[in-house]
């Protein structure tokens, strides 16, 4: 063992005569290793909660969105085969976009209608996963076109499975009258419950087919192609790969981050925001170990004096207290691991934290732990606790040893 680490761990031993420096030595660990398992925790929760939004925008929507500037894809049979050889590219499905009026007897909404081709929509929307009845082959059945719709929309309109409702297109007719509304019955053949009221309330799924003939398209137009992408963080990479492939203007391609950017920029800013104020607690511990060692310093006054009359250099005494300050601080980061590991593990494990039902896309806390954050954490927190031991080091190899030991 070397010189300085053989003091440093002797001084931190040996504190029989010296229970004040101790009892703020571990203040200083508790201090630091609180701030680490606070970081680790609430970071994980964070990252929870970004994962969980974006998996419930991603099983709405689809990764990327190819379309026309025109306001329709005509032949998109052929433009789909083009797409779907793309590389990146994993999955291919048309779609319809227009916003609707949905009435029963019970009342009136406004709708965000999705039409879909029901033989490709499920390898490409994983809104599948959140079905509580129904698929999106229902579709299909024959008589009355068939829509799927969020179940607080169903629960609100005071409908079920089976039950019949009006849509009521913009796009309407022209008489001798006036302007005569476009009002087709669907039948309820699926529900479905992402946990996002934005969804749950007011979108809704139908064929291609039901679509067309409730906006008054012909049977060649869709609005674009839906895409699913081999890595999602990827998706605009691969979108202005498609569309240099479909030869560029009048088609355009947007990605699932594009759409979302200021959500997920929040999103970020508040995880950095409660990171920095997180922190505060580290540098808090950090203070105490200044305290520490100071005070240590000055307890050991005739000791560094005796030490440096025997021949230890400068660089030596000052190494003692930077190592003794920086073990009070790797103690305190490794204890602040453990914890906030081991409550990040119960939290993700047992879900004993439940959230109020209907305020939340969720019920329970997430945690996603990961490892990049861990490492910004440890290397963030043994940083300030070795800036911490810088002036108290300093202070104890500036002494002068005859000054030190000329009142002993």
């Amino acid at each position: 063992m070397r010189f300085e680490s053989f003091i440093a761990m002797r001084y931190l031993m040996a504190r029989s005569k010296q229970a004040f420096i101790s009892v703020i030595s571990v203040t200083s660990i508790l201090g630091v290793a609180l701030g680490v398992a606070s970081l680790i925790v609430v970071l994980g929760v964070m990252n929870g909660f970004t994962k969980d939004l974006r998996d419930k925008i991603l099983g709405v929507n689809a990764h990327a969105l190819t379309m026309h500037a025109g306001g329709g894809i005509a032949d998109y049979q052929t433009v789909q085969d083009t797409v779907r050889g793309v590389p990146g590219v994993t999955g291919v499905t048309p779609f319809i976009y227009s916003e609707v009026m949905i009435s029963t007897s019970n009342g009136v909404k406004g709708l965000v209608l999705r039409g879909v081709d029901p033989d490709t929509a499920e390898t490409v929307l994983s809104i599948r996963e959140h079905m509580q009845d129904g698929t999106f082959l229902d579709l299909k059945k024959p008589g009355v076109p068939g829509i799927i719709i969020g179940k607080e929309l169903a629960k609100r309109l005071g409908v079920g499975i089976g039950s019949r409702v009006n849509l009521l297109s913009p796009t309407g007719n022209k008489s001798a009258t006036g302007f005569t509304p476009r009002v087709r019955m669907c039948r309820i053949v699926g529900l479905f419950k992402t946990g996002m009221w934005e969804y749950d309330s007011s979108l809704g799924f139908v064929s291609l087919d039901a679509a067309r003939d409730l906006l008054g398209w012909n049977n060649s137009l869709v609005t674009g192609l839906e895409m699913t992408v081999d890595d999602v963080y990827n998706a605009d990479k691969v979108a202005d790969r498609v569309t240099d492939v479909l030869g560029g203007y009048p088609y355009y391609s947007r990605n699932w981050m594009e759409m979302n950017a200021n959500l997920f920029a929040a999103l970020k800013l508040e995880k950095t925001a409660m990171g920095i104020i997180l922190t505060l607690i580290v540098l808090v511990g950090s203070f105490s170990i200044v305290t520490t060692l100071v005070m240590l310093v000055m307890e050991k006054t005739r000791d560094i004096a005796i030490l440096m009359s025997m021949g230890a250099t400068r660089r030596q005494v000052r190494h003692i207290f930077m190592l003794q300050g920086t073990i009070i601080g790797g103690v305190g980061t490794v204890l602040g691991f453990i914890l906030g590991l081991a409550v990040a593990y119960l939290l993700k494990e047992y879900q004993f934290i439940e959230l109020p039902k209907g305020v939340y896309s969720l019920d329970t806390l997430p945690v996603l732990v990961e490892w990049t954050d861990l490492v910004i954490i440890g290397v963030s927190a043994m940083v300030l606790c070795f800036v911490a031991t810088i002036y108290p080091a300093r202070q104890a190899a500036g002494l002068e040893p005859a000054d030190a030991l000329r009142y002993e």
